[in-house]
């Protein structure tokens, strides 16, 4: 028998987190990671996201993401969404089981990475996890054509529909894909979340229910004062400010540099800096030390 589903405001401000690593090491720090859970909720956020892209999922084995979930909704005073993403249907489930158990919230889904699906693939993948998942908690669709196959507006809409899906995350970076999710929720009821900072103060502006930030892991106080405002056009200008930043690296690089000079534990890169970047990651430790001063 199914259990029913976990209750979980599914708007606002969602941390999208970085998983901390210690260093010369590809093992998770789990004692930073559950110090950065108290930071992000002392920062205001709604939720935090765990293991997503920000949290460079695909690089940690299955034990240390189970034991960070685990761990993680132990420690957290905020709701938890546990990134379950996979390149396979079985594994997608196979940690989809841990987090339920483990306590998770709500769990978010991209399609499969690195190799193409079409759409119909696709839909039978998501309507398979469904089905084994029992409708247990809430589950997010993920949109992130930048690492994998996009999910058409269509595919969206029926999967929607069977009522097994709580919203999307969109990260897209498309503001004409996500003007069309708008559309489409104006049809019909399901939460929807921006997963590009540079649109996020549209996105809030338009109709989103929240947004699922990466920038949120390492400044949740302009991010959660973002949703709040009523005109934006100061944290907005500041976010994009950040973010234009951000963007001049390999993803999640400045993301983490910004959370060591928070005061919390990241780790290296998972790759190395070229000499260029490097300094460049120099120079904006001393912009991002200003800037935040300036907050």
């Amino acid at each position: 028998m199914a259990r029913p589903a976990r209750q979980i405001e599914l708007r606002g401000v969602f941390a999208s987190a970085i998983t901390p690593r210690h260093k010369n090491s590809q093992e998770s720090d789990f004692s930073a990671a559950l110090d950065l859970l108290d930071f992000l909720a002392a920062g205001g956020v709604q939720g935090i996201c765990l293991l997503g892209a920000t949290g460079e999922f695909l690089d940690y084995s299955f034990m240390d993401r189970q034991r960070l979930v685990y761990l993680g909704v132990k420690r957290s005073r905020v709701p938890i969404i546990a990134g379950v993403s996979h390149s396979t249907l079985a594994g997608s489930i196979e940690l989809a089981d841990e987090a339920i158990s483990s306590g998770a919230d709500a769990l978010i889904l991209m399609p499969p990475w690195f190799y193409p699906y079409s759409q119909c693939e696709i839909e039978q993948f998501y309507r398979e996890f469904a089905r084994e998942t029992s409708d247990a908690v809430p589950i997010l669709l993920h949109n992130l054509p930048q690492c994998t196959s996009q999910i058409e507006i269509e595919t969206v809409r029926r999967l929607i529909d069977t009522g097994r899906f709580a919203g999307i995350k969109d990260s897209s970076g498309a503001w004409d894909y996500f003007s069309q999710l708008l559309a489409l929720k104006r049809e019909r009821p399901f939460s929807l979340f921006g997963g590009a900072d540079g649109l996020a103060a549209q996105a809030l502006a338009e109709g989103a229910d929240g947004i699922i930030s990466a920038s949120a892991c390492a400044v949740p106080e302009l991010l959660v004062a973002l949703a709040r405002s009523g005109s934006a056009e100061h944290e907005g200008a500041r976010l994009r400010e950040f973010v234009e930043r951000v963007n001049r690296f390999p993803f999640p690089v400045a993301i983490k540099r910004a959370v060591e000079l928070r005061g919390q534990k990241a780790g290296p890169p998972l790759v190395p800096l070229s000499p260029e970047n490097q300094r460049a990651l120099e120079e904006f430790s001393s912009w991002f030390k200003e800037w935040i001063r300036r907050a």
